[in-house]
C-alpha cells in the first residue's frame, strides 16, 4: 500500500485509500496503521484502521476491513515493485531465469556522487536555478559546506520555503531507517498548493554511519524552476541516551482529555525521555485525536522510530485538528533509540500555540525483555549533579517565593521527591561486586550502594549520612533479585519547610515540631522491593526535645505525615532511632500539648498589650456614650467619627481575643484566616472612615461663606455608611481573589511576603497622602475665608478648631502605622507601635470630648445634677425622725 496520499480517482475508484504511517518491519510484529481517503481538499478526510505485518520474503499482509463509506478503495503503490523475490505461498527455488531479472548492483551508499551546493538550503531564497537542466545519474549523497545534510521532509515546514529555485522540492514522506533498505518517497512541493503538483518519485536508502543517499532523478516540468532542498542538523558531541531529561506529565498521555497546555511557552533545552507515571512511552506514531494530551492540538511523530543502529534520525511533528491529522506541521524534531527499550528526544518549541507533544500509552506489541541482572553505580554523575542542582534551585526559588496553600506545599514537595528519586535510580549500572557512590548537593545530600551477584557480605551494610544513618538488609533483597540489588539513601535539610510537621494529623490538638531532617530511601531499578525485615533510621535531632513531648517516627504518604508500620525504637538527647515494615519519606515529629509548646513571647509585653488595649477599648465605649447622649448638643456630622470608633472598638477587640487564644487558633488555618480577613475589613473600614471626616470637613470649609449652620447637612448618612463599608469590602475581596492563600500568617494576620501586606498599607497610605493634600487646601481656604471675615466670627473659629482636632486625630491613628514598617528587630518601636495603635479610642475621647466645650458644659451639667441628687439624699436622711 502506499504511505502517501494517493489522487482523487485513482486506483480504481473515487475515494483511494492510503497508509498514513510507515510499514513495518519483521521485528515489529503486527501493528495497527490508520488508512486516509482523500478528498481532493484533504488528504486525510476519511480514515479507518487495519493491522499490518511484514513477512520474510519481503512482503506486507494487511487485515483489511470493510470502509465505513462508499466509493472508496484500497490502492496499491506500483513504485514498491521488485523482483528481487516473487511472492508467494510456499518457499520457492529462484531459478536461473528470474536471476537475470536481479539488478545485481553495488550497495549506493558506497558508490553515491557528493552534492554539495550551499544555494540548497532552504534559507537561501530564489535565485534562478532549475534542477530539471541537470543531468542526473546515480546515487547521491547531499552536504551543506561540508557538513551531512539530508532532504527535508514536507510535514518540517508549514509555509513555503525556497532554495535557489522557484519550486522548493520536499520529501513526500518520512525518511527509512537501515533494515528498510531502498525505498521510494514521492516528492512534494515546499507548500500546501504545490502537494496536488507532485514531482517525480525517487529512491532513498538510509546508510551506516547516520546518512541517507538519494536515487535523484529529473524534476516534473510542471512545476516551474524545482529545486531539490537539503538541510543539515546538529548532531551532539556526546550519546544522547546518557544525558537527558526525564519528562513525566501525565496529562500528555493520549488518554487524557481536555486541557490547555502549551509547549511553546516551555524553555525547550537538550534532550528528553517520555515518561508517564514512571513507566517509559514513546510519542505516538499516527494520528492522534483533538483535545488530547492536556492540549488542544495533539503533536505526533509523522514516521516511525528508529532502532538503536539508526542512531540519530529527524522526523516531522503533526498537529491534529480533527479534519486534518497533519493541519499543523510543527518544527522537526531528532530522535535517538537507547539501549533498555526508551527513546530520547530533542524537542523544540512548537511553532503553534496551544499544542502539546503527546505521550503514546497504548499497549503494544509484547516482546520479550532483555534482563539486566546486575546493578551497580556509575560514578560518571556529572549529569546528574547537573539536573539534581536544578531541581534544588527550584525548590529554593518556590520556598523563597511562594507562600502557597498546604495543598500546592504537599504537591511542590512531591515533585521535588520524585525528580530526586528518578534522577538517582539514572545511576545505577551493572557490576558484579559491590559499588557505592556518594554525592553532596546544598540541601541535599545522597549516597547509593549496590551490589551483584559476586559481592561477599557478612554483615548488613549502613548507609550513612551526615550524622543520620539507615540499616538495610540489602544482602536478603539481593537474594531475591538474582544477587543483584541497589539502595539509595537521601536526607533532604530544606524539605521540613514544604513537608510541614502540621501535615501530622492527630486526634488530640498538639502542637508538632520537626525533630529531624526528612530522608528517603528507595531500591532503584529492582524489581523485587519486598522487605524480609524491618529498615533502621538513627536520626539525629534537630530541635531541643522536650521532656513532655511524644515522638513520633512518621513516613510521608502523598499529602500526609503518618505512623503506619513505623515504630520508635529508642531515644535519647541527641538522637532517634525509628524502625519501619517499609522505604519511603521519613521523619521524626514531636508533639507538645499547646500550654507547654515552646513561647518566645516576652510576658511583660503581653501584660502590657493586654492593659493597654483594654484601657482603648474602655474609652472607645466612653466616646460612642458620649457621641450618643450629646449629638445633638455637636455642631458636626457624628456619622463618620461614630463608624471611626465602631471598627476601631470591634478591630481591637477581636485583635486582643485573637492573641490571648492564639495557640488554639493557630490549629485551625480557616478559623485564623477568616479573622485575619475580618480585622484586615475592620482596620481598612476606619480608615475609609477617617477619609470621610477629612473630606466633609474640607466641603463644610469651602461652604463656610454661604453661611451653613451645621455640617451635617453636607450628606446624608446613610449614603455615607453604604460607601464607607463598601470601599473595604471590595479590597478585602479583590484581595481573597487575588491572592487566596495570603490571610492567616502565624498570628493570624496578613502575610507579609509576596508583598500582600500592600493591600492594607497601600490604602492605609493612600488615604494619608489624600487627607494631608485635603487639610492644606483646608488651611489655605481658611487663610482666605478670614481675610474677608470677622476673625471673632464664631463660626470660623469653631472651624479652625475642628480642623486642629481632626488633623491630630488623623495624625495619631494613621501614622503609627507607618512604624509596621520599621518594628521588626526593634523592641522599642514595637512597644511605641503598640502603644499608639492600643490608645487610639484614648486619643478620640480626649480629642472629640474633653477638648469639646459643648461636651464638658454638658459633662458639667451631669456631675452638678449628680451632685445634687446625692446632697437631695443626705438631706433627707438627716431630716427622716430617729427612734429609740
Amino acid at each position: 500500500m502506499p504511505e502517501s496520499c494517493v489522487g482523487v480517482y485513482t486506483c480504481g475508484t473515487d475515494i483511494a485509500l492510503w497508509l498514513n504511517g510507515a510499514h513495518p518491519q519483521i521485528g515489529d510484529g503486527i501493528v495497527t496503521r490508520r488508512v486516509c481517503g482523500n478528498s481532493g481538499r484533504n488528504c486525510c478526510s476519511w480514515s479507518l484502521s487495519i493491522r499490518v505485518k511484514a513477512c520474510p520474503g519481503n512482503y506486507t499482509v494487511y487485515e483489511f476491513v470493510s470502509p465505513n463509506f462508499c466509493d472508496a478503495a484500497y490502492c496499491t503503490d506500483v513504485n514498491t515493485i521488485t523482483p528481487v523475490v516473487t511472492p508467494t505461498n510456499t518457499l520457492a527455488n529462484v531459478t536461473s531465469s528470474a536471476a537475470t531479472a536481479i539488478n545485481i548492483t553495488s550497495d549506493p551508499c558506497n558508490v553515491s556522487s557528493v552534492l554539495d551546493n550551499t544555494w540548497r538550503t532552504v534559507s537561501t531564497g530564489y535565485s534562478g536555478l532549475d534542477d530539471t537542466l541537470v543531468e542526473w545519474n546515480g546515487w547521491y549523497r547531499l552536504y551543506l559546506q561540508g557538513r551531512s545534510a539530508q532532504m527535508p521532509e514536507w510535514v518540517f515546514y508549514s509555509g513555503s520555503v525556497t532554495c535557489g529555485g522557484y519550486s522548493s522540492l520536499l520529501l513526500g514522506g518520512p525518511h527509512p531507517l537501515l533494515k528498510d533498505g531502498i525505498v521510494t518517497r514521492d516528492v512534494y512541493g515546499s507548500s500546501p498548493q504545490y502537494i496536488s503538483y507532485r514531482s517525480n518519485p525517487i529512491q532513498v536508502k538510509a546508510c551506516p554511519g547516520n546518512y541517507y543517499v538519494y536515487r535523484l532523478v529529473k524534476p516534473a516540468v510542471s512545476i516551474p524552476m524545482p529545486t531539490y532542498c537539503a538541510v543539515a542538523f546538529n548532531t551532539p558531541s556526546y550519546d544522547p541516551c546518557n544525558s537527558y531529561t526525564s519528562l513525566d506529565e501525565p496529562w500528555r498521555g493520549t488518554n487524557e482529555t481536555g486541557g490547555s497546555n502549551c509547549d511553546s511557552n516551555f524553555k525547550w533545552n537538550g534532550w528528553y525521555r517520555l515518561l508517564y507515571n514512571g513507566m517509559s512511552v514513546r510519542m505516538p506514531e499516527s494520528c492522534v485525536n483533538r483535545s488530547r494530551c492536556g492540549t488542544n492540538v495533539t503533536l505526533w511523530l509523522n514516521g516511525s522510530h528508529p532502532q538503536i543502529q539508526d542512531g540519530i534520525i529527524t522526523r516531522g511533528v503533526c498537529g491534529s485538528v480533527g479534519w486534518d491529522c497533519c493541519y499543523y506541521r510543527s518544527s522537526p524534531i531528532q530522535v535517538k533509540a537507547c539501549p533498555g527499550n526508551y527513546y530520547v528526544y530533542q524537542f523544540v518549541s512548537p511553532n503553534i500555540c496551544n499544542a502539546a507533544y503527546c505521550a503514546d500509552i497504548t499497549p503494544s506489541t509484547p516482546a520479550a525483555e532483555t534482563p539486566v541482572p546486575n546493578i551497580t553505580v556509575s560514578t560518571e554523575c556529572k549529569v546528574v549533579v547537573k539536573y539534581l542542582d536544578m531541581v534544588l534551585n527550584t525548590q529554593e526559588q518556590l520556598l523563597k517565593v511562594e507562600t502557597a496553600s498546604p495543598e500546592k506545599l504537599a504537591s511542590y514537595g512531591n515533585t521535588v521527591l520524585n525528580r530526586t528519586e528518578k534522577l538517582v535510580s539514572t545511576l545505577v549500572k551493572p557490576t558484579e561486586t559491590t559499588d557505592s557512590v556518594n554525592i553532596s548537593l546544598n540541601g541535599l545530600d545522597i549516597q547509593v550502594f549496590a551490589v551483584g551477584p559476586k559481592a561477599s557480605l557478612n554483615e548488613i551494610p549502613q548507609l550513612r549520612i551526615n550524622s543520620t544513618q539507615m540499616d538495610i538488609d540489602l544482602i536478603q533483597i539481593s537474594k531475591n533479585n538474582d544477587g543483584s540489588a541497589a539502595a539509595a539513601f537521601m536526607s533532604f535539610s530544606n524539605m521540613a519547610s514544604m513537608l510541614k510537621p502540621s501535615f501530622f494529623n492527630t486526634t488530640n490538638n498538639t502542637v508538632k515540631t520537626m525533630m529531624s531532617i526528612v530522608v528517603s530511601a528507595t531500591l532503584p531499578k529492582t524489581t523485587n522491593t519486598q522487605l524480609k525485615r524491618p529498615v533502621n533510621f538513627t536520626l539525629e535531632h534537630v530541635e531541643e526535645i522536650d521532656p513532655n513531648g511524644t515522638l513520633s517516627c512518621v513516613y510521608w504518604n502523598n499529602t500526609v505525615w503518618v505512623e503506619d508500620g513505623c515504630s520508635l525504637l529508642q531515644t535519647n538527647s541527641s538522637h532517634s532511632v525509628c524502625s519501619c515494615v517499609h522505604l519511603s519519606t521519613f521523619a521524626l515529629i514531636m508533639q507538645t500539648n499547646p500550654d507547654q509548646a515552646s513561647d518566645d513571647s516576652d510576658p511583660l509585653l503581653e501584660l502590657l498589650n493586654t492593659v493597654a488595649v483594654a484601657v482603648g477599648l474602655f474609652f472607645l465605649s466612653l466616646s460612642l456614650l458620649t457621641f450618643a447622649l450629646c449629638h445633638q448638643n455637636m455642631r458636626l456630622n457624628l456619622t463618620p467619627l461614630v463608624n471611626l470608633c465602631i471598627c476601631l472598638f470591634l478591630a481591637h477587640l477581636l485583635f486582643l481575643l485573637t492573641q490571648k487564644f492564639l495557640q488554639y487558633i493557630q490549629t485551625n488555618q480557616l478559623v485564623c484566616a477568616v479573622l485575619a480577613g475580618v480585622l484586615h475589613f475592620l482596620f481598612l473600614s476606619a480608615f475609609v472612615w477617617m477619609f470621610f471626616e477629612a473630606v466633609l470637613l474640607l466641603i463644610s470649609v469651602k461652604n463656610l461663606t454661604k453661611i451653613r449652620s451645621k455640617q451635617k447637612e453636607v450628606l446624608d448618612w446613610k449614603c455615607l455608611i453604604a460607601i464607607g463599608y463598601v470601599i473595604p469590602l471590595t479590597v478585602v475581596g479583590v484581595s481573597v481573589g487575588l491572592f487566596p492563600d495570603g490571610y492567616g500568617s502565624e498570628q493570624c494576620w496578613i502575610k507579609t511576603d509576596r508583598d500582600f501586606v500592600w493591600s492594607f498599607l497601600g490604602p492605609v497610605c493612600f488615604i494619608i497622602i489624600f487627607n494631608l493634600i485635603f487639610f492644606i487646601m483646608i488651611i489655605i481656604t481658611l487663610r482666605k475665608t478670614v481675610a474677608g471675615l470677622n476673625s471673632e466670627f464664631s463660626q470660623m473659629k469653631q472651624m479652625r478648631i475642628l480642623v486642629f482636632k481632626t488633623l491630630i486625630q488623623i495624625i495619631i491613628l494613621g501614622c503609627p502605622w507607618i512604624l509596621g514598617f520599621f518594628v521588626n528587630g526593634s523592641e522599642v518601636l514595637e512597644i511605641l507601635f503598640l502603644f499608639l495603635n492600643s490608645q487610639q479610642g484614648t486619643f478620640i475621647f480626649l480629642i472629640h470630648c474633653v477638648l469639646n466645650q459643648e461636651v464638658r458644659k454638658q459633662y458639667t451639667k451631669w456631675l452638678n445634677t449628680l451632685c445634687c441628687c446625692f446632697k437631695s439624699s443626705d438631706v433627707m436622711e438627716n431630716q427622716r425622725p430617729h427612734t429609740n
